[in-house]
């Protein structure tokens, strides 16, 4: 339960629309709390059969030729030994009910998947009226996101691969035997896998790529139907009814749209699905605008979240041209968009940024887990019209075969086709500003080669809306990867809901590589994901050059104290010297301390020389780190008390990792300089 200071602060976030909205859904819920008994009986097909067929589960899906365009025995020239053996062993774990579930690599489910339980706190979760839990509340329900992973059902499309790729028949009936326990484990409307809409649609979206997947078994009968079709039904209704609305309007809108879309595209012959399918279609259309700055970036200034929408975004895309139904081309100009942000974001190194929030969230399970990033551009590649193709396509081989088949639909431009991956050479790599995500890149040497340096400098919003939810105090914040490899990183996320310091501190200011003044955040926490008073920053000059270049930006987040802080940082590299200059500028009128953080990626080994220098090595390389003299530093490694020195890859994982913190008293004006220097590089 939230405290009565969480629920005032979250009211005075809403506008008075939203209020009124909230309100009505308040009465909506008692109303549906009434009549669940009715709602629950299982509907008859021909009560939502629609009028013109009789037989839905035999007419309503997009059965072979609309999905998945797959001649199975091309499958071969696309999966190696290894990633067939690798495929046959995640889903020989499935049928054995062992699934990942975030850190714990092999959660044995027991010989039946509950999915009413949140395994790694092994907490049952309530199976009460759907609306009434509150799933932040770890004491009734556990962690929410553990709690909803088994029920997403993307495990379900792994054994559809399977299945495809070996015959075996076992696979397919697992996905059957899934699908038949969670339905007989949660009736419509009671418990956590009824609570979010959002959580309805990737469920709903992987049981379309599933059930295509395992078609050819012969497992989908008139008598499966019967079972399936009603709680489909329920899904799109549901979703419909219930879409997120004003400051909940961010990727969980376009993720409840995208289900209601596809199932509604695939469960053509059921009652309402017309309707559905167009109002979803209009608000795809419109989210795809009003969440994406004109750069490519996702609002929410989180790339987890950016890569999670542009997935779903690319899926219904797909769908609608398989349909003949497509989107307008201010829809493909925004996915392209953003297809654009993620290849620059990427191009940098062999791992993507962290910044701002990300749960592990994606949609599909269509090849390794490892790849997710790399395949998503690489599927934006097959899809998604472009004036040229992308610089190459070195992954995501396998997904591209199971969304587009031997034959990729492109309309409107150049795009990669799935088959061996592009031999290119190497390109050099460009300075990139994204001023309205303020996501600025200094870059040297040439994409994918050992030369290769990229700087990711952060001077853009907290977040998105009112509430940015998903957003993390770190304006101003740096980022370095050299060769490809991270040194200076953005820690990551680790919780949303089990540990409140920890949440806390992954999205603070001391989380990243930035200036903490007073020991104060730059923009105000006020709930898990509620931010008040925030740092407006702004970029003030940007200078790229061939060699890397140099960018500078400010912040207000330390107005609000009660002596005002002005902070400014000018970043500068010069590629051909090997050579990054950090500058922070301090203004105030009275004393202040000011704690110089730097977060260093958790394969690097710091030690300290003298006279502020630090060695820094990491695989493949090394440099001199020179900090100011004045500071007094400590490197932090995995420490609790504080809490610092971690790196998290994942969510619910954490492991040590090197944190330098300089702090020092000042008045008045103040000037750190922070220099980094390595070996120089090669292609």
């Amino acid at each position: 339960m939230q405290s009565l200071a969480w629920y005032w602060r979250r009211l005075r976030s809403m506008p008075p629309a939203e209020v009124g909205w909230r309100v009505r859904n308040v009465l909506r819920q008692g109303v549906d709390l009434c009549v669940l008994p009715l709602r629950s009986r299982p509907l008859p097909l021909e009560r939502i059969a629609a009028r013109n067929g009789s037989t839905p589960w035999r007419r309503s899906g997009l059965l072979n030729e609309v999905l998945l365009g797959v001649a199975d025995e091309r499958i071969e020239t696309i999966l190696s030994a290894a990633e067939r053996a690798a495929l046959v062993s995640r889903a020989d774990a499935i049928c054995r009910n062992r699934l990942r579930l975030f850190d714990v690599a092999a959660c044995d489910l027991g010989p039946e998947v509950d999915f009413n339980c949140e395994y790694i706190a092994g907490l049952p979760t309530p199976r009460c009226f759907a609306d009434h839990i509150d799933y932040r509340d770890y004491a009734a329900v556990g962690d929410a996101r553990i709690a909803w992973e088994p029920a997403r059902h993307q495990h379900l499309v792994v054994l559809g691969r399977a299945y495809r790729v070996t015959g075996e028949r076992r696979y397919a009936e697992k996905v059957v035997e899934q699908v038949e326990s969670w339905i007989r484990q949660c009736p419509y409307g009671m418990g956590m896998q009824w609570r979010s809409p959002l959580e309805l649609a990737i469920r709903l979206i992987n049981w379309v790529w599933a059930f295509e997947l395992i078609k050819p078994s012969g497992l989908l009968t008139s008598a499966w139907g019967k079972l399936v079709l009603p709680v489909v039904h329920r899904h799109l209704w549901e979703i419909a009814r219930k879409y997120s609305r004003h400051s909940s309007a961010n990727n969980h809108l376009i993720g409840e749209a995208a289900g209601v879309w596809i199932g509604s595209n695939y469960f053509h012959t059921l009652k309402g699905v017309s309707r559905w399918a167009r109002e979803s279609r209009e608000i795809l259309i419109a989210e795809s605008a009003r969440q994406i700055h004109a750069d490519g970036g996702h609002r929410e200034q989180a790339f987890g979240y950016h890569l999670f929408v542009l997935e779903f975004l690319l899926l219904c895309g797909w769908v609608a041209r398989r349909r003949d139904w497509d989107f307008p081309a201010t829809y493909w100009d925004n996915v392209t968009r953003m297809l654009s942000f993620a290849e620059a974001m990427l191009d940098g190194g062999d791992a993507a940024p962290m910044f701002g929030d990300c749960d592990d969230g994606y949609v599909l399970d269509l090849n390794s887990p490892a790849e997710r990033a790399h395949t998503l551009v690489a599927l934006g590649a097959a899809v998604c019209p472009r004036e040229e193709p992308p610089p190459a396509v070195l992954s995501g081989q396998e997904a591209i075969y199971w969304l587009t088949g031997p034959a990729p639909c492109v309309a409107g431009g150049a795009g990669a086709a799935a088959g061996a991956p592009t031999a290119v050479e190497p390109r050099p790599l460009q300075s990139r500003a994204f001023p309205d995500s303020g996501c600025y890149l200094l870059q040297t040497g040439h994409r994918r080669s050992a030369d290769r340096v990229s700087v990711v400098f952060d001077c853009g919003p907290l977040g998105f809306g009112p509430i940015a939810a998903h957003g993390h105090a770190d304006a101003l914040s740096v980022a370095l990867r050299v060769s490809g490899i991270e040194v200076l990183i953005d820690p990551g996320t680790y919780d949303y809901f089990t540990w409140r310091p920890w949440r806390d501190y992954f999205r603070s200011t001391r989380a990243h590589n930035a200036v903490v003044v007073d020991d104060e955040n730059q923009s105000e926490m006020l709930g898990l994901f509620l931010w008040g008073r925030r740092a407006e920053a702004r970029c003030t000059l940007w200078e790229p050059t061939a060699d890397g270049g140099r960018v500078t930006g400010e912040h207000n987040g330390y107005a609000r104290l009660p002596d005002p802080v002005s902070h400014r940082r000018s970043v500068m590299l010069r590629g051909s010297e090997a050579y990054l200059l950090i500058e922070d500028e301090l203004e105030a009128g009275g004393a202040h301390a000011a704690t110089l953080c730097l977060h260093f990626a958790e394969h690097c080994r710091v030690a300290a020389v003298t006279g502020g220098a630090y060695t820094v090595a990491w695989p493949g390389g090394e440099g001199v780190l020179e900090v100011d003299p004045s500071l007094e530093v400590r490197l932090l490694i995995g420490s609790e008390d504080p809490i610092a020195g971690w790196v998290s890859r994942g969510y619910h994982d954490r492991r040590p990792a090197t944190t330098l913190v300089g702090r020092r008293q000042w008045s008045g004006n103040l000037r750190l300089r922070t220099c980094m220097r390595w070996a120089q590089l090669s292609v």
